[in-house]
């Protein structure tokens, strides 16, 4: 940041200084010698803080905990109600005394997963002892899954493809 007597000064913003108006492109122009000789000064940058607002009213401001905690498991409740709406259909109908449909054992253990899972999580967030917890674990990929598949393991790079041979006759080579 540049500043002249105390005042910011903007890229491609003309500016006066001692009676002598420049135009909004000398700051760019110029060399860091020709503003000091004016008197201009370069300045750091105040760092922007950046802080989640869903966990934290300001920096270093953590919203309360309990609270948080109440949204989260609805949340959950949220999610898992809207994941077994999909198959309620299928329970009314094996339900029905006058249907000859009965529930799939698939849809019966993805309900019950579904059920386990949301009380996995939703035990998880209460377990949490304060903001910072409860937000490292909702960004968790514990949290996002709804699945029994292990977490990943960081992505492997394939490597390149080697030679395996060349035919002196030919200029093309093969490649695994």
């Amino acid at each position: 940041m540049l500043k002249l007597n105390g005042k910011t000064l903007n890229y491609d913003v003309a500016f006066e200084a001692d009676g002598i108006k420049y135009p909004a492109n000398w700051l760019r122009l110029t060399t860091l010698a020709e503003k000091q000789a004016i008197g201009i000064i370069e300045v750091a940058d105040t760092p922007v803080v950046i802080y989640d607002q869903k966990f934290y009213w300001g920096y270093q401001i953590p919203k309360e905990h309990s609270g948080l905690v109440d949204l989260w498991v609805s949340k959950v409740k949220q999610i898992a109600g809207a994941t077994l709406s999909t198959t309620d259909w299928m329970v009314i109908r094996a339900a029905d005394p006058s249907s000859a449909k009965a529930l799939p054992d698939s849809v019966k253990t993805e309900r019950e997963l579904v059920r386990t899972k949301a009380a996995e999580k939703e035990a998880a967030i209460k377990a949490t002892k304060d903001t910072a917890e409860l937000e490292t674990y909702v960004k968790s990929w514990a949290y996002g899954s709804w699945n029994n598949d292990p977490e990943p393991s960081a992505p492997s790079v394939p490597s390149a493809p080697s030679v395996l041979s060349s035919d002196s006759s030919s200029s093309d080579a093969v490649f695994e």
